[in-house]
C-alpha cells in the first residue's frame, strides 16, 4: 500500500473528511507540510494553501514563502500568505515568541477558513509529534487527559499525517523528490520539545527499536483508560455544573461530598485545566476563605459564599465606553445605554433608569468596570461608601461585579452603579434645569 492509499485509509478510519469537503492546508515549507501538500494535491479534494511568514528568520522566512508559492503555482493550488510582526505581538501580549506565533497562525487560519467557506484546516503533525507531546506533558506533570497526545480531529482542525513516523516522512519526500526547507530553530535544544526529540527519544530507541509503535500503543491504552474514567465522571459533572452568563457555576452544597477526593476533583474540573495544586488550595480554603480566586491558564474560579463561579479570563478583562453630550446610544459589554437630555424633572424609581443633573456633569462620561478603591455617595444612604462594601451588602459576587457598568463623571466621580444606585451628589434637585436620563438595558 503506497502512502497516498494509507492517507486515504487513515482519513476514513478517523472520519476526518467527507468526500466533498474543502480543505485549507497549512504549509510552512518544512518536509512534513510539503509532503501533506503533495499528497492532497493528488487526492482529489478541493484544497487551498495557507502560509504564515512570521518574519523571524530574515531571508530564510522569505525563502520558505517562495518555496510554498512555487509549489502552489506548479500544482494550480490557490495560496494565501500572511505576514506577521511576531516579535511586536509577543511584546504587546507579554508572551513567548513561540506562543505568539501559535496564536497568530491559528487565529488567521480560522478566519481564512471562514472567509473561504472551507470545511477543515489540515495541520501536518505526525506520529513523533504525537509522542513528543505526551512526553512533554509528562515532564510538566499531567493526568490521563494529558497522556492522550494530539487528536486526529478537534473541531475544524484535522491532522491527517499522525499515522506517519518522522523517518517515513523523510523517506517519502526523498522518494518523490519533494523540495522542502529546514527551519534551523528545530535543531536547537533550548526548546523543551526539541530537547525531547534530539536528546531523549534516541535513548528510548536504543532500548526499544520500535519505540514509536510501542509508545503509540501505550497512548491508545491511555485513551481507553481515560474514556472509561469519563464514563464514571461525566454524569457527576453534568449534575454539578450549570451555565451562568459567560461561564459556569457549582453549588457548594452539591460539591461538598466530593471535596475530600482530590483525584476526583481533578477530573471533575479537568475541562478548565486547574492543576491539582490549585484544587488542593481550594480544599484548604473551602470553609474559610470566601471571595478567593483560583486560576488556571485560561480560567478564573471564584469561591463565593454558597457557590463556585468559573469564567474564561477574557470575559472579565476591563474595557470602557464613552458617553458624550451628543450620545444617544452606546453599548458596553452586553448592556445598551440610551441617553436623553430634557427638562423632565419627574422622579423615576425604576432601577434601570438614572436621572442626573446635566449642568454638574463633565463630559465625556465613562462606562467601565469597578476598580479597587472606588467609592461613592449612594442615594438614600448616609455618607461615602466603598463600592466593594456596597457590593458585599448587596451580596454581589466578584464575577458579577466585573460585569456591572459603572458610569463615571469626567472629573472621576462615580455617577451611577447601573441598575443598582445613583450617587447622591448628582441627583436632580429643585434647582436642576436640564436632566440627563440614562436607561441601561441588557442586549
Amino acid at each position: 500500500m503506497n502512502v497516498l492509499e494509507r492517507l486515504m485509509g487513515y482519513i476514513e478510519k478517523e472520519h476526518l473528511l467527507m468526500p466533498h469537503d474543502k480543505i485549507l492546508l497549512t504549509v510552512s515549507g518544512g518536509k512534513d507540510s510539503m509532503l501533506m501538500a503533495h499528497l492532497f494535491a493528488k487526492a482529489g479534494y478541493t484544497i487551498a494553501i495557507a502560509h504564515c511568514n512570521f518574519q523571524l528568520r530574515g531571508t530564510e522566512s522569505d525563502e520558505d514563502e517562495a518555496l510554498v508559492r512555487k509549489f502552489a503555482t506548479e500544482n494550480n493550488v490557490p495560496i494565501y500568505v500572511k505576514h506577521f510582526d511576531t516579535k511586536a505581538y509577543a511584546k504587546d501580549h507579554q508572551i513567548s515568541i513561540q506562543m505568539a506565533a501559535r496564536e497568530l497562525r491559528y487565529t488567521w487560519f480560522e478566519k481564512l477558513r471562514h472567509e473561504l467557506q472551507f470545511d477543515r484546516i489540515a495541520v501536518a503533525q505526525h506520529l513523533n509529534d504525537h509522542i513528543e507531546t505526551v512526553l512533554l506533558n509528562l515532564s510538566r506533570g499531567t493526568g490521563l487527559q494529558g497522556l492522550q497526545g494530539i487528536f486526529p480531529i478537534r473541531e475544524r482542525i484535522i491532522r491527517p499525517l499522525l499515522f506517519l513516523k518522522a523517518s517515513e516522512i523523510e523517506h517519502f519526500v526523498d522518494m518523490y523528490g519533494i523540495a522542502y526547507r529546514d527551519d534551523q530553530s528545530n535543531f536547537s535544544t533550548k526548546y523543551a520539545r526539541n530537547k525531547i526529540r534530539i536528546d531523549i527519544i534516541p535513548h528510548f530507541k536504543k532500548l526499544q527499536p520500535d519505540f514509536e509503535i510501542v509508545f503509540e500503543q501505550n497512548i491508545n491504552h491511555f485513551k481507553e483508560s481515560y474514556q472509561l474514567l469519563q464514563q464514571f465522571v461525566e454524569p457527576i459533572r453534568r449534575k454539578l455544573f450549570y451555565p451562568i452568563d459567560e461561564g459556569w457555576g457549582v453549588r457548594k452544597e452539591d460539591l461538598e461530598p466530593y471535596m475530600d477526593n482530590l483525584p476526583l476533583l481533578y477530573e471533575l474540573f479537568s475541562a478548565f485545566n486547574f492543576s491539582k495544586a490549585v484544587l488542593s488550595d481550594l480544599q484548604q480554603a473551602w470553609t474559610r476563605e470566601s471571595g478567593r480566586i483560583f486560576q488556571s491558564d485560561a480560567y478564573h474560579m471564584l469561591l463565593d459564599r454558597n457557590e463556585l463561579f468559573i469564567r474564561e479570563k477574557e470575559f472579565i478583562s476591563p474595557d470602557e465606553a464613552l458617553i458624550t453630550s451628543e450620545t444617544s446610544t452606546v453599548e458596553w459589554k452586553h448592556y445598551c445605554f440610551h441617553a436623553n437630555v430634557s427638562a423632565d424633572l419627574a422622579i423615576v424609581k425604576a432601577s434601570e433608569v438614572a436621572k442626573l443633573d446635566y449642568d454638574v456633569l463633565v463630559f465625556p462620561l465613562t462606562i467601565r468596570s469597578w476598580k479597587v478603591g472606588d467609592s461613592f455617595y449612594p442615594l438614600g444612604m448616609e455618607g461615602r461608601k466603598k463600592l466593594s462594601d456596597f457590593f458585599i451588602n448587596k451580596k454581589i459576587s466578584l464575577f458579577e461585579k466585573e460585569n456591572i457598568p459603572i458610569v463615571v463623571n469626567g472629573n472621576g466621580d462615580i455617577l451611577w452603579v447601573a441598575n443598582y444606585r445613583m450617587d447622591n451628589r448628582y441627583k436632580i434637585t429643585a434647582n436642576t434645569k436640564k436632566v440627563l436620563t440614562l436607561v441601561c438595558k441588557t442586549d
